[in-house]
């Protein structure tokens, strides 16, 4: 257990209010760095199915609306939809295949049903994420987030032959070498406000270099209009629910929980990089991501254009300028619904050849397979974990680069398992899974959640611990640890005596975890309690204090998860050394 947090080179907190010209700046910063993404997505998806140009204009469109509007409410929090964090939303390359499938057989129209249908199923997950969450642990998340790389690392380094045929040999080379030594100097090198702004110097340093060998498309920039709207119109839907709707809907459903999986590693991530220190992770706001991603999948098919999911580029962005501030989330919704009617800007960034948007693209996601590295290390990497981890990671790995038996996943679902990420964050959840199944079989306890409970409790743990064969000083240990844990989460309740406590108790690596889960309260996580210990202590808090240092003392972990309507402590207890 970490008690004491680790400082962040952080400058503005994700509560904290930046100047409004350093939010907007950032925010046109990730906004241009992520803009050509979400619109080459469509565009792929629409001319591989044999679409024309009046449903890309308008796919196009629709789909950097829908971003800014997703953003925003990720970053703002509106109700139980968005994280409350700097989380991009744009198109989601997993969709690329699935959506080509579904546009050749039937159209623009049948794509907007199946994304609509499809995305229901995250609105159902964020409202249950409490029940899957021995699945969708920080452990899997991590493993995604570090796949992310594996899988577009490929698409990245393909971008530095993206030049025209009779540029010069060195234009590639040295625009991209240019744009990431820069990134990478005043990283390493600078403070401050340069650190802030050394993604955009280096790609304008990248982009002019660029410019000067005759490969940054100006004509592109020239020859768009400076306000308008797209060519075509809004395709509706097909509500005939064919065999090719109910044969499509299956891959449609996979796809859209990996794109949910993303989206709670991406929301666990940004926390990790948006405090001074290290806080627990705050499940309520992962429950608001992925019902804002589910509200962007949904927004996307009544607008008839492929769906989106969380960007990672945010959390790479964040780690590196050390800005978590909500209002650069606000900003990045703002210039995107501003893009959407400003063809000129959007051509604008188009135009940055391959080679500079590659480069940046490497520094970005060398920091974000770190940050999935170090999710995977503090939810505490036993061996079990860590054979969960590696398996899934090269698994990811063999799939991507069609190594694992392609002559029978190739054509898989829609070539879904040809996507690393899929494949290994595939694994990573049927493997949690055993491991889940594999555990020694808990005991469980229901009570009402009031002054009676302590009693039972009591009785109930130290039945446990005799049963499990272990001596008087184990058993008074858990009931310790019982009485601790029900005292701190009493605190955090308000109407305790229409509530049920359930605790649960097993047999782990020679000790005990319990498990105590009740309708969540509205106060301080008990993991940062533990670890702000000797904090500005009080009169008033000093007799708390002394009791969560007990339960610091006989716990050997102690995970607080609070969702909405519900929140699990669970605690590890190490039986006492004999003698």
């Amino acid at each position: 257990m970490d008690t004491n947090g680790d400082s962040r080179h952080i400058r503005y907190a994700a509560d904290e209010k930046p100047p409004t010209p350093l939010a907007f700046g950032l925010g046109l910063q990730l906004a241009l760095l992520t803009i050509a993404g979400i619109v080459l997505t469509p565009a792929i998806v629409i001319r591989a199915a044999g679409e024309g140009d009046p449903y890309l204009s308008w796919a196009a469109f629709a789909v950097v609306a829908v971003s800014g509007v997703s953003t925003i409410v990720q970053a703002v929090r509106v109700g139980r939809f968005g994280a409350g964090y700097v989380l991009l939303m744009g198109t989601s390359g997993a969709f690329i295949a699935v959506s080509i499938a579904a546009i050749a057989a039937g159209g623009p129209a049948l794509l907007a049903t199946l994304v609509v249908i499809s995305s229901l199923i995250q609105f159902v997950l964020a409202t249950h994420l409490v029940w899957v969450r021995r699945i969708f642990t920080p452990t899997v998340a991590g493993t995604v987030i570090m796949l992310i790389a594996v899988t577009v690392m490929p698409i990245v380094f393909s971008m530095l032959q993206e030049v025209p045929d009779n540029a010069h040999q060195l234009a590639s080379p040295l625009s991209a070498a240019a744009t990431i030594a820069v990134i990478v100097g005043i990283a390493l090198a600078a403070t401050g406000d340069w650190r802030l702004w050394a993604p955009v110097i280096g790609v304008v340093v990248g982009s002019v270099i660029a410019w000067m060998f005759g490969i940054y498309e100006m004509e592109r920039v020239a020859q768009a209009a400076w306000i308008g709207l797209p060519q075509g119109g809004w395709p509706g839907f097909d509500l005939d629910f064919d065999t090719t709707f109910w044969s499509l809907l299956p891959a449609f459903v996979i796809v859209t929980l990996v794109g949910a999986i993303e989206t709670i590693g991406d929301s666990m991530a940004i926390q990790h990089v948006s405090w001074r220190k290290r806080r627990a992770v705050d499940y309520k706001a992962v429950e608001g991501a992925v019902a804002a991603d589910g509200l962007g999948n949904m927004l996307s098919g009544l607008l008839g254009t492929v769906p989106n999911t969380t960007y990672s580029t945010s959390i790479s962005v964040t780690e590196l300028t050390g800005v978590a501030s909500r209002r650069v989330g606000v900003a990045v919704g703002l210039i995107f619904l501003a893009m959407a009617l400003l063809p000129k800007s959007l051509a604008a960034i188009l135009a940055i050849p391959g080679p500079v948007v590659a480069a940046y693209a490497t520094v970005l996601l060398s920091t974000l397979f770190v940050v999935g590295m170090r999710m995977v290390v503090q939810d505490g990497l036993d061996y079990r974990k860590g054979m969960v981890v590696g398996v899934s990671f090269w698994i990811g790995v063999g799939f991507q680069n069609g190594a694992i038996y392609p002559e029978f996943f190739a054509e898989f679902a829609g070539g879904l398992f040809q996507n690393g990420m899929t494949a290994g964050g595939a694994s990573a959840i049927l493997l949690t899974v055993f491991l889940n199944a594999t555990k020694p079989r808990r005991r469980r306890m229901e009570v009402p959640f009031d002054d009676t409970a302590l009693g039972p409790i009591s009785a109930f743990l130290r039945q446990f611990a005799l049963s499990s064969g272990w001596d008087a000083a184990m058993a008074q240990r858990l009931d310790a640890v019982g009485e601790e844990t029900f005292l701190t989460l009493r605190e955090n309740q308000e109407d305790m005596h229409t509530r049920r406590l359930r605790v649960s108790v097993a047999r782990e690596d020679g000790g005990a975890v319990l498990e105590f889960v009740v309708a969540s309260g509205d106060e301080i996580n008990l993991e940062d309690r533990i670890s702000r210990l000797g904090e500005h202590v009080t009169g008033a808090s000093l007799d708390r204090e002394a009791s969560l240092r007990l339960l610091r003392h006989l716990a050997s972990s102690v995970h607080h998860q609070q969702y909405h309507d519900t929140e699990v402590v669970t605690v590890k207890v190490k039986a006492p050394e004999p003698g």
